[in-house]
């Protein structure tokens, strides 16, 4: 009924008039308000025809805004292998410490992470057993003078033909003899840390002194005072940090792009954010038979920072095993939008502000910081770009 109604009064010729009057006025308040919108509106409209996207940036926003303007640069990029090891040392700088002889724990004052010196004592071991080996000692060296008078005594006589042969030769022998039991004798002292030439009678004692055969850091203690340490028991280890280096795994199938001198970039878990360097020394020439590794000896280029590398920590690096030199941004310049890299270049620049225009590029290689610029439309060293506040201009 409303829909009649309505269509018999528009067929009224004054009220269509009036109808078609007011029809022309709002289309004309339209027009208006377009065409006092915001300019940017209007420059997005003739961008999109274009074909070309570019933006305004005052002074005040790029420097408000902490953006930066800069050119490609020659950036090396590498190929990498990644490898997986630890932190080590060289055998020479581990030590077992044990004893030759066996022995009750007298004296006893270490603690895992102790630093300890060269021929410093460790700890001392009590047996009435020493002693013996002592009297030996001095019971053969006191023989040994005797034997050896009446050896020399008795060649003399034979060369004179005054002695008999056997006589010479009954006295070589207990001289030979007795010789070698007080060398030998000699060398078990020196095992017990006492000098033969200046072991004396005075000198007879029930224990003896385990000394350290190399400087470094207690790492393990395994006895304590009042035990009983068996020979060739490990009592005490050290370890010297003095030369740590990196004692890597790489895969089989990498094995050929390897080489003795390349460059090591690694981490370490106590501190991933860190990165040290070191280089390939040794390569090893067999093959982990279940893992199919190889093992790769490096050491650090800077040695004053062994100390901040304790043996057995977990290490994952990456050798350089190729160099090249290509055209790139930093990574902050480009934006990837749908598959696409794009970055925005500088189209002129005046008192007031920068205009820029964006761009699609292709892009190589990247690392850490860079990204390999293939190519573009006109773009070379000289090109400006703004390579930090891209993102937020574009994502806008």
């Amino acid at each position: 009924m409303n829909s009649v109604y309505l269509k018999s009064r528009s067929n009224h010729p004054a009220i269509s008039h009036a109808l078609g009057l007011w029809i022309i006025a709002a289309m004309i308040g339209l027009y208006s308000c377009s065409s006092s919108s915001d300019p940017e509106i209007i420059t997005d409209i003739a961008q999109e025809s274009s074909g070309v996207e570019t933006y305004e940036v005052t002074k005040m926003q790029f420097e408000s805004s902490h953006m930066a303007l800069g050119t490609m640069q020659m950036v090396p990029f590498h190929e990498v292998v990644k490898a997986k090891g630890m932190i080590d040392v060289p055998p020479e700088n581990r030590a077992a410490v044990s004893s030759y002889f066996g022995g009750a724990v007298k004296e006893i004052s270490l603690l895992p992470g102790q630093s300890v010196k060269k021929g410093q004592v460790l700890f001392v071991l009590e047996n009435p057993d020493y002693v013996q080996i002592q009297q030996d000692f001095l019971e053969a060296k006191g023989q040994l003078a005797y034997l050896q008078s009446d050896y020399e005594r008795q060649k003399n006589l034979v060369q004179d033909s005054i002695s008999s042969q056997k006589k010479f030769l009954k006295a070589e022998s207990d001289y030979t003899v007795t010789s070698a039991r007080v060398a030998s004798l000699g060398k078990k002292l020196a095992l017990m840390n006492i000098d033969p030439n200046t072991f004396t009678l005075e000198n007879i004692r029930t224990s003896i002194a385990l000394r350290s055969p190399i400087s470094g850091y207690v790492t393990e203690v395994a006895i304590s005072q009042g035990a009983f340490l068996t020979p060739s028991q490990m009592a005490v280890s050290i370890v010297n940090t003095d030369h740590v280096h990196l004692e890597l795994n790489v895969f089989e199938k990498d094995l050929a792009k390897i080489r003795i001198g390349q460059p090591i970039r690694f981490r370490i878990q106590e501190d991933s954010s860190k990165e040290y360097e070191a280089a390939i020394y040794l390569i090893s020439k067999t093959i982990d038979p279940e893992e199919r590794t190889v093992g790769i000896h490096g050491h650090l280029v800077d040695e004053k920072l062994t100390q901040r590398f304790n043996p057995g920590m977990y290490v994952e690096a990456s050798i350089y095993t190729a160099s090249e030199e290509k055209w790139a941004l930093p990574n902050d310049a480009l934006v990837e939008m749908e598959g696409n890299f794009y970055v925005l270049t500088l189209q002129n620049s005046s008192e007031t502000g920068y205009t820029f225009v964006k761009r699609v590029v292709k892009t190589g290689l990247s690392n850490n910081d860079h990204i390999e610029i293939l190519g573009g439309s006109g773009l070379d060293e000289t090109t400006e770009f703004l390579i930090d506040g891209t993102f937020n201009l574009i994502k806008e």
